[in-house]
């Protein structure tokens, strides 16, 4: 059956349309020894399909499953695969998949912390991302600053940032002392860090970015910072509806299992001693380059 490149390719989960699109436009991609061209066309049951000279593993329809994971990603990593400077990545504490490749839908910035989901499907994750989806994201926000109603309105009303007019769909206050305050607020449109722009155009600090929500899937109690869990087919169903995708009626996990204390005890031991070899392999790091620095002088 012959069908585009770039579906086929995030359907088997190496990236959503756009990452295969620019992998073609690097071209990094052959099909049966050839440069795949724009708007290329294959046959999935009998094409050779390389990305970067190694052979792709195709997943047709009827064979995929459909995955996603929540993940509570903690401040301080970075949401790309790889980073020139060494930083811890969200995609360090995933499972392995046997076939293609966990994608994030959307990312967050390195000092926001909270919900992230990861899906195996490029279709989805592609569609998720589309900026005429307008899925409402919610965040917790701490800020330092004097607040009041007159700001409030500007937040909800829309600002202009770069061009582009920024708002939140709502604004709850949830308490605060002096001048700290915390703020839950929902918002649709924007990018990456539209939530800490807006706030600063009201002149004040920012100090603490998660989100706790994606359309109707919640940061839960039983996930500690730095652990994943797999999404039950209800919620995948969800996600998928959102983007017109007919239903996935297989899962890998058991349906609608709750987590006990005991499991949630044993991800916040398995989260700790990963960040306490983050730490370790940091500070091997740096007395490795301290030694570099002093055989050149």
């Amino acid at each position: 059956m012959n069908e585009k490149l770039h579906k086929l390719l995030a359907r088997s989960g190496y990236g959503s349309r756009r990452d295969i699109e620019e992998l073609i436009r690097q071209k990094r991609i052959s099909i049966d020894g050839n440069i795949a061209p724009i708007g290329a066309r294959v046959d999935s049951k009998s094409s050779i399909i390389r990305i970067d000279g190694r052979i792709v593993k195709i997943v047709n329809e009827d064979e995929e499953i459909c995955r996603v994971i929540a993940y509570n990603k903690p401040e301080g990593q970075i949401s790309t695969l790889k980073d020139k400077n060494g930083r811890p990545s969200v995609f360090d504490r995933l499972p392995r998949l046997d076939k293609g490749r966990w994608i994030a839908v959307g990312r967050l910035d390195i000092n926001t912390a909270g919900l992230l989901l990861f899906t195996n499907d490029g279709q989805l994750s592609n569609g998720l991302l589309q900026p005429s989806q307008k899925i409402e994201k919610e965040y917790m926000v701490r800020v330092f600053g004097n607040i009041d109603e007159s700001k409030i309105r500007n937040l909800v009303n829309g600002i202009k940032i770069d061009g582009e007019v920024l708002r939140f769909e709502d604004v709850v206050y949830a308490g605060g002392e002096g001048m700290n305050h915390t703020f839950y607020v929902m918002i649709r449109d924007g990018k990456n860090k539209s939530v800490k722009l807006l706030w600063e155009s009201q002149e004040v600090t920012v100090s603490r970015i998660k989100r706790v929500r994606f359309g109707e899937i919640f940061l839960t109690k039983d996930m500690p910072k730095g652990a994943w869990k797999e999404l039950d087919l209800k919620s995948i169903n969800y996600l998928r509806e959102l983007v017109s995708l007919p239903p996935e009626k297989n899962t890998l996990i058991a349906p609608d299992l709750k987590r006990g204390k005991s499991k949630v005890q044993k991800i916040k031991k398995a989260v700790r001693r990963y960040e306490n070899k983050l730490v370790k392999d940091s500070s091997s790091f740096k007395s490795s380059t301290r030694s570099k620095l002093r055989h050149k002088k």
